[in-house]
């Protein structure tokens, strides 16, 4: 079983100065990976002659699918139908159900043709002619050397009618496609690095049909696992078996798995225990009760929050000392344990939750720099704390500040509400 392997090309100025934003490349891979076939490269081109060639010829090299999008529109500007001629050294000639086609799609509509959009009814003569049923552009199908090539408008709705309606039934009738499974297990509160040295020798034992690869975002890293064969049950016990071997070295990492957030994961571990939860955001500016709430069906176990951004908030509403606000200041481990004992108390909640720092880009200090972030939960009887050292950037501490506070309340219930 050979692995099939796709190149999507993009063609457009106003991809590359970022005008438009590429989603159609977004679309085609995951389609393309339901059905089996492995995207090796994405390429985006602008509308340049000598560029746009060679980003053919370099695709022909590694792909066995070539999807192309875009540039197929009647302006000068518009070279991916000339160029794939060229290519393919063929004239470009009318094909007359494209022109009756383009004229029918007009009269439809009660608009006037032009010249131009009856040169869309002209395409490469060695190409197959794909009715457009939504647009004025043909999609345009091409074989070379065992090699399958499709050009498709750039419009999002005519791109995926045209891949649903012929690329995607046509490629199993032309290669013998694997089945590709994939499942991510998400961690939370390690590094990249530290993760990868925990698991290396579960890593370098997986089966040669069975990958790994690592996806760090901000506080947390997706394993994802992705497996290639002919049966889908069976990928899915070796998967699984995979996934039990490493789950003992990383359980205490883990939160959940595939398409699960954090906030999914600890809306589950509290409703399922009838746990309920508040919050004191200082730092974070109640975007961790965002996370919170925006779960379906929180309301059973979010009590609600304050932000008490100024520290006379925090005494007035959360009863943290003048003392402990003067001595120690409102960055601190003391402070935040107060405000966690004080949010919990002021909700009735079963736990706390504090955040208080320094996001930035402003107000640090020699001693307790920008991105200095105490956070705390409080619970029956014990209260937890961490320190954070985060970025100069306020946003990115704030969202990492979010990941921490979230997932200290995982471990404490974890460890401490049993």
């Amino acid at each position: 079983m050979q692995l099939v392997k796709a190149e999507i090309i993009a063609i457009g100025d106003e991809l590359l100065y970022g005008q438009i934003m590429d989603t159609n490349s977004h679309w085609i891979s995951q389609e393309l990976d339901l059905l089996g076939v492995k995207v090796v490269r994405k390429t985006t081109v602008g509308d340049n002659r000598t560029d746009i060639l060679a980003a053919f010829s370099e695709a022909e090299k590694r792909a066995d699918i070539i999807l192309i999008t875009g540039g197929l529109g009647p302006t000068q500007d518009d070279l991916t139908k000339p160029l794939l001629a060229e290519y393919f050294g063929c004239e470009i000639i009318e094909f007359p159900e494209a022109v009756e086609a383009v004229t029918s799609f007009f009269r439809r509509r009660g608009r006037e043709m032009t010249q131009l959009n009856i040169l869309q009814g002209h395409l490469p003569s060695c190409c197959t002619y794909i009715p457009n049923e939504v647009g004025t552009a043909p999609g345009m199908w091409f074989e070379k050397n065992g090699t399958y090539w499709m050009s498709m408008p750039g419009v999002p709705h005519e791109m995926k009618k045209l891949m649903k309606d012929f690329v995607l039934p046509e490629l199993p009738k032309r290669f013998d496609l694997p089945i590709i499974y994939h499942k991510v297990i998400k961690t939370v509160g390690i590094g990249e690095s530290w993760l990868a040295d925990l698991i290396k020798d579960w890593e370098n034992a997986l089966p040669e049909h069975i990958r790994l690869a690592y996806l760090p975002s901000l506080g947390h890293v997706k394993l994802r696992l992705t497996a290639f064969g002919k049966d889908k049950n069976l990928l899915i016990e070796e998967v699984q078996t995979q996934i039990d071997a490493v789950f003992p070295l990383i359980e205490k990492y883990i939160y959940g798995y595939d398409e699960e957030t954090l906030e999914t994961a600890i809306g589950k571990l509290l409703k399922n225990a009838g746990k309920t939860l508040a919050l004191a955001e200082s730092c974070s500016g109640g975007y961790i009760s965002h996370l919170v709430t925006s779960i379906p069906g929180s309301s059973t176990y979010f009590q609600g929050a304050v932000i008490p951004y100024h520290n006379q908030f925090k005494s007035a509403i959360l009863n943290v000392s003048s003392e402990t606000l003067q001595s120690h200041g409102a960055v601190s481990e003391e402070t935040a344990t107060e405000m966690a004992i004080g949010v919990r108390k002021l909700f009735g909640s079963d736990f706390g939750l504090a955040s208080t720092g320094i996001a930035g880009p402003d107000g640090g200090s020699e001693e307790k720099p920008v991105g200095t972030v105490w956070i705390a939960c409080a619970g029956e009887g014990f209260v937890e704390t961490r320190k954070l050292q985060l970025t100069q950037e306020r946003l990115i501490n704030i969202q990492l500040t979010g990941v921490s506070v979230l997932n200290l309340l995982r471990i404490c219930f974890n460890e401490k509400d049993k």
